[in-house]
């Protein structure tokens, strides 16, 4: 370029000085004069098209990056559900250890057998069901805790079977055939439970009990906080709700639309589902005007299960008789 402005400068002199030939170097200047000053517009038009396609493609690509940072930040922040919130205690050190490794138990019901039944969503669920001995539309679905749906649970299911009379039992397996006997396994069961599969199981458990069905659920642990959510999800059809130590729901709003009392088992020795935390719950179910009927015990976390070795005799068969004489009345 510097040259270019050399040779114009030269040639502009050549012009000036011998005037009678303007007019012949005129015409021989103007045109590539004119070519040369087209080309530099157009190289300078190109540049700020070039400079400004930069600025538009960094700032395209800082309000994409706005965009996902604040998208991801919704789904990062957002508040878990109850049943996540309690899937998570997985990943705490202190809350696996507090699960003292089950003693060996077994049991063989001559009563109960396993069934399928389809899911929505297109696959099927496996379930071990105590039927009544007589036509009911009577059911009580039971959850299973952190361990899985093993013969502790099988066995407490068919002696409240029993205690009931003539109401049909479905033992609920939302770890899917899995079992763990150490507490390492069981947290990596518990933490792998996707809702929408636990939600699936349920429904359809819903559906093969059938529209007319009364629905009582009960839960311990895991299965505590996944038996109030399957009352939610029961409607109108749900009688009664069981929960032993498992999170409870915390949204107000779900709570108003259950459409059963709950009976609540809890521990206050729990680290956990704490005094604070069941104390939350009374106060959000008389926000949402639903009763609960609590009880709370000098235990610890689990201790209505025989198998656990901090099993507490006393409050577990404190707690029983009531959840027998809550269900009773209910699932009549």
């Amino acid at each position: 370029m510097h040259q270019t402005n050399l040779f114009l400068t030269s040639l502009l002199k050549h012009v000036y000085c011998h005037k009678t030939k303007t007019a012949y170097y005129e015409t021989i200047i103007s045109k590539p004069l004119k070519t040369i000053m087209a080309y530099d517009s157009f190289i300078s038009i190109k540049n700020k098209l070039y400079t400004m396609k930069k600025y538009l493609t960094l700032s395209l690509l800082i309000f994409c990056s706005v965009v996902a940072f604040g998208q991801s930040k919704v789904v990062c922040c957002s508040k878990p559900s109850a049943t996540q919130q309690f899937a998570m205690l997985a990943s705490n050190r202190a809350f696996v250890k507090s699960h003292k490794n089950p003693v060996k138990f077994h049991y063989q019901s001559t009563i109960g057998k396993s069934i399928n039944y389809k899911t929505p969503d297109g696959k099927e669920a496996t379930a071990f069901e105590l039927k009544a001995k007589r036509a009911t539309n009577n059911y009580l679905f039971v959850i299973h805790e952190y361990w899985g749906l093993n013969d502790f649970v099988k066995k407490e299911s068919e002696t409240i079977y029993n205690d009931l009379d003539n109401v049909t039992v479905i033992d609920l397996d939302l770890y899917d055939g899995q079992v763990a006997t150490i507490r390492e396994d069981a947290a990596k069961l518990m933490q792998s439970v996707k809702e929408d599969r636990a939600k699936a199981i349920i429904a359809g458990a819903i559906a093969y009990a059938g529209s007319h069905a009364h629905i009582a659920t009960l839960g311990w642990c895991f299965g505590g906080g996944w038996s109030l959510q399957a009352s939610l999800m029961a409607g109108k059809q749900a009688v009664g709700c069981v929960m032993y130590y498992g999170m409870p729901e915390q949204d107000v709003n779900r709570l108003k639309t259950l459409h059963c009392d709950v009976l609540g088992n809890f521990a206050n020795k729990d680290q956990w589902i704490n005094p604070k935390v069941v104390a939350k719950f009374d106060t959000d179910m008389k926000a949402a005007g639903k009763k609960l009927y609590l009880h709370q015990y000098d235990a610890d976390h689990a201790f209505a299960n025989p198998s656990n070795p901090i099993y507490n005799a006393a409050a577990a068969k404190d707690a029983y008789a009531h959840t027998v004489e809550f269900l009773k009345a209910r699932l009549k």
